[in-house]
């Protein structure tokens, strides 16, 4: 291999992990697969030599675990609230264009979200609020346990690392 391009994919690697890192917060960006394109990376740019196929099946396990955390985290918040599914699917929508509105967004959004989805169906202010309520809660947690596994998955890459 060229002895610029281990460096390059380092680089690479590095900007991966911190993008994804981002994506725990933003919904827009895809986390936790950014931060397993990068680990897979930094082993790539050392052949592969001190973080093997094992490892990378697990963190790989790992990443598509992210994703039921999400779907589980939403529907049991809205659940306990007592959401339908128009105001979980509401949220989502919510989440999605609250990006676009900085800080206040991604916090109003999946709330303002699951309250139109549940007065979509006929649903009175307090049932809404409560699914609105619970559909954040449940974000939020989401978010929490993926920022948990996240930091487990660099943990475990970085075990693996320094223990051969």
């Amino acid at each position: 291999m060229d002895a610029a391009l281990p460096i390059l994919f380092w680089l690479l690697a590095g900007l991966l992990i911190l993008v994804g890192l981002a994506g725990l917060i933003l919904p827009v960006l895809p986390g936790i697969p950014l931060v397993y394109a990068g680990l897979f990376l930094l082993a790539w740019a050392e052949d592969f030599v001190y973080v093997g196929w094992v490892t990378l099946s697990v963190l790989g396990l790992m990443t598509l675990l992210s994703y039921g955390i999400d779907f589980l985290a939403t529907a049991m918040g809205a659940r306990k609230y007592g959401a339908s599914p128009r105001a979980v699917a509401g949220a989502a929508v919510g989440t999605l264009l609250g990006v676009f509105f900085g800080l206040g967004g991604i916090i109003l959004g999946p709330f303002l979200g699951a309250m139109a989805g549940e007065f979509s169906r006929r649903a009175t202010l307090k049932t809404a609020t409560q699914a609105g309520l619970g559909a954040t809660l449940g974000l939020f947690f989401g978010a929490l346990l993926k920022i948990a596994l996240a930091f487990t998955m660099l943990g475990v890459f970085v075990v693996d690392r320094l223990l051969l």
